[in-house]
């Protein structure tokens, strides 16, 4: 049964503004409409669009700050990769699925004990190779199954119980959501279902950005910086061979990235700021001209940052548009 007050907030989103548009053969055929805001390198807002300060389901921009949540209930991890595809929406590529695998084995457990949904591999070769011999949709291709496994390995670690972990009143789950109050130093909204099945809590964009940016700035040795270090040393990890955040990591040297479902995305640079964004719409492809232009407002700008952030329309096959940010 769910609990219905989980899903009730005071606050809300107001909604953004017009930050793209679609433009085909010189025509705006549409626009996007959301909300963005860039911390500069000491947390304070140095631009704002839309309503920075409601409260918005990271969705999987939210697994570093689990992550770190995992790590401060006594997450064993042998390697950064496994820290790392603790907070990736991974692509189900075979390096992905055998470090998964491992990490349950290591923990004494088995595919039988995610209880995320299975799906068929994100990326398109794997998911061809799969079908190819008969295979099917499975908890270990699903792209949340490295949080999982990890979620998992933590309650192994800690003596907690495996069959119920997802619950909110399970202790994992009340450390994360601990560890997610301190990291964003502000209450949380609201707390509801991801699509994996883990609990997942509403707050600010502003609130979003300066995590990340302590995620980067925290000192060495703090389960922030390993979770942060993990990721932008493995990208391929965090997001595949050919993910947006594998790709805008290698663009920019330092960068902690993670998009999220609906549109989110946020991102962080040490010493420079940090980024968090929503499309009202959910389209990734206007976050992605979006996150150029507010990474260009830090100072940030590079041709494969711009290469990595376009989102170009086509008409028979060549290029006739694109997406394009209207920040001022």
């Amino acid at each position: 049964m769910i609990d219905s007050e989980r899903y009730v907030s005071a606050v809300v989103y107001k909604g953004g503004e017009v930050l793209a548009e679609v433009v085909r053969s010189g025509f705006v055929e549409g626009l996007h409409r959301g909300s963005l805001v860039l911390v500069d390198g000491r947390g304070d807002i140095a631009y704002a669009a839309g309503d920075p300060d409601g409260p918005v389901f990271p969705r999987s921009a939210n697994k570093p700050l689990q992550a770190v949540g995992m790590l401060r209930a006594g997450l064993p991890l042998p390697a950064p990769a496994d820290l790392a595809i603790a907070a990736a929406s991974h692509w189900g590529e075979p390096f992905h699925v055998a470090r998964v695998r491992r990490i349950l084995l290591n923990a004494g457990l088995t595919e039988t004990d995610l209880a995320c949904p299975r799906e068929l591999p994100v990326d398109a070769a794997s998911r061809n190779a799969v079908l190819a011999v008969g295979g099917g949709a499975t908890r270990l291709l699903m792209n949340c199954s490295g949080k999982h496994a990890t979620m998992l390995a933590t309650c192994v670690a800690a003596g907690w119980s495996t069959g119920d972990y997802l619950d909110f009143g399970h202790p994992l789950q009340k450390e994360i959501a601990r560890t997610v109050t301190d990291l964003i130093d502000e209450p949380i909204a609201a707390s509801g279902v991801d699509g994996c099945g883990a609990p997942l809590f509403a707050f600010s964009l502003t609130a979003l950005a300066r995590s990340f940016l302590g995620l980067v700035e925290a000192a060495p040795g703090t389960h922030e910086r390993a979770v942060a270090d993990a990721m932008r040393a493995n990208p391929e990890q965090v997001a595949g061979t050919r993910g947006h955040d594998t790709r805008f990591m290698r663009a920019v040297p330092g960068m902690l990235s993670k998009v999220g479902a609906e549109g989110v995305w946020a991102m962080a640079i040490p010493g420079v700021g940090a980024l968090a964004l929503k499309i009202d719409d959910g389209a990734r492809r206007a976050a992605l001209p979006v996150t150029v232009a507010g990474l260009a407002r830090l100072g940030v700008v590079n041709e494969a940052l711009e290469k990595a952030g376009e989102s170009i329309l086509y008409g028979r096959g060549v290029p006739v548009g694109a997406i394009r940010a209207t920040l001022p």
